[in-house]
């Protein structure tokens, strides 16, 4: 896939995959989002990223097991694959570049 770039609620739902390795679903998800960003989100606009960025290869996705907290219903666990993850560092990268050629941040050098 060629790289597209990432946009910023991509980007940040794609994190947080990352940050709850294992653990990631959409209400978990939501919550990282929203500790992170300080935003308010909404649960339907996380499952459309998970499932738009499953759609571009960048997440996968397996069925974890139904618990009775969940009424007998299964979780959809999402993990970032190797092209994903390339796309989270090419994002990294470019914002780090840009950062650095900020003149009122680099003044003293």
């Amino acid at each position: 896939m060629k790289n597209k770039g990432l946009g910023e609620f991509e980007e940040l739902v794609l994190l947080a995959v990352c940050i709850l390795k294992g653990e990631a679903y959409g209400i978990n998800v939501k919550k990282e989002v929203e500790k992170h960003s300080g935003r308010s989100v909404l649960l339907g606009a996380v499952h459309i990223t998970l499932y738009r960025l499953q759609d571009k290869g960048l997440l996968t996705s397996e069925m974890g097991g139904n618990t009775e907290k969940r009424g007998d219903r299964r979780k959809r666990l999402f993990e970032i694959t190797t092209e994903g993850m390339k796309q989270l560092e090419a994002a990294q990268d470019v914002r780090q570049k840009m950062w650095s050629l900020i003149p009122q941040l680099n003044s003293g050098q």
